[in-house]
């Protein structure tokens, strides 16, 4: 793991070292890592829906024994994304085209400013952490604030942050903003780590739980 120094980066230099420090920072599965499942829970304040799911060593998510159809995708949805953000990718592999620029700095971090391949992202990054991403995906922008981090001992987890979608011409807000509670724990001593409890809050008055417990280690393939 590479780790920065705690000193003033000079707008307009190159920031690729403090970058490359808080990407790598950010905490992944071990490549042999073997897939996990459980008892799934989603709540809206409302209703309680209850089923199991696995998610394997290819980072597929399923899920059964629920019927309602929304629910059911809403759940596998939400582990699919954690998983994807659990794959480890060397930094030459996701940014080896790409270019890095110190821009200001504020309350939330340095500005990383993006060139070459991907141009137009933005970044901020704090204390080996990245606190912000600017990104265009297929066509919208995303932007995503991070407020606090989970230390795993081996890489951060986001806790608690918010995200937005926007359009890249006017920036127009796409739908409502995001906001994230993350909780999660070692699925056995030492880990992986895996997530237990998610909160979004969607404005205007979405809220919705997703709950996972009595989390254990898929059996090893024979």
């Amino acid at each position: 793991m590479v780790t920065s120094q705690a000193v003033a980066i000079a707008p307009g230099s190159d920031c690729s070292a403090a970058f490359q420090a808080a990407y790598e920072n950010r905490y992944t599965w071990d490549p042999g890592f073997g897939g996990y499942q459980g008892r799934c829970i989603w709540e809206d304040g409302e209703r309680r829906v209850e089923g199991r799911f696995r998610v394997g060593a290819d980072l597929k998510a399923q899920v059964e024994g629920i019927d309602d159809e929304a629910v059911h995708k809403e759940i596998a949805g939400q582990l699919w994304e954690v998983a994807i953000h659990r794959v480890r990718r060397s930094f030459a592999q996701t940014h080896g085209e790409n270019t890095f620029t110190a821009g200001d700095s504020d309350a939330v971090g340095t500005e990383v400013i993006v060139g070459g391949k991907n141009a137009g992202d933005r970044y901020r990054i704090k204390d080996d952490v990245v606190t912000m991403v600017h990104r265009h995906i297929h066509g919208t922008v995303v932007t995503i604030f991070t407020e606090s981090v989970t230390h795993t001992g081996a890489g951060y987890l986001s806790h608690t942050y918010s995200s937005r979608y926007s359009d890249p011409q006017s920036g127009a807000p796409r739908g409502g903003a995001s906001r994230y509670t993350d909780s999660f724990a070692p699925l056995q001593e030492g880990g992986p780590w895996v997530l237990v409890e998610r909160t979004v809050e969607t404005e205007p008055s979405s809220r919705r739980v997703f709950r996972f417990e009595d989390i254990s280690p898929l059996p090893a393939a024979s």
